[in-house]
């Protein structure tokens, strides 16, 4: 799903114009991104959690060379599902 597929259900079940759709996508988009950046988690209830981890410098290993090198530390973001997103999976799956 694509954020045009958004606005067209936005348009579709609210009645919103698309460009106003598209508008109210980019803005919770952005508020999201916006939020992360500044290291702060955005619980969506009955959706999930985003969180920013920080990840620690450690060894690694080039796969095509087999050479030792060193992953430098970085944050990344991780995604945890509310029980009921799982729930709703598992049922459309088993239909």
């Amino acid at each position: 799903m694509t954020r045009a597929d958004l606005a067209r259900v936005i348009f579709e079940k609210v009645g919103l114009p698309k460009k106003e759709a598209q508008d109210i996508i980019e803005i919770i988009i952005d508020t999201i991104k916006d939020t992360l950046a500044e290291g702060e988690s955005v619980k969506i209830t009955g959706f999930g959690t985003f969180n920013v981890r920080k990840k620690t410098p450690r060894r690694g290993r080039n796969p095509q060379t087999g050479e030792d090198m060193e992953i430098t530390a970085r944050k990344v973001i991780s995604f945890k599902a509310s029980n009921i997103l799982k729930e709703a999976v598992e049922k459309a799956e088993s239909e």
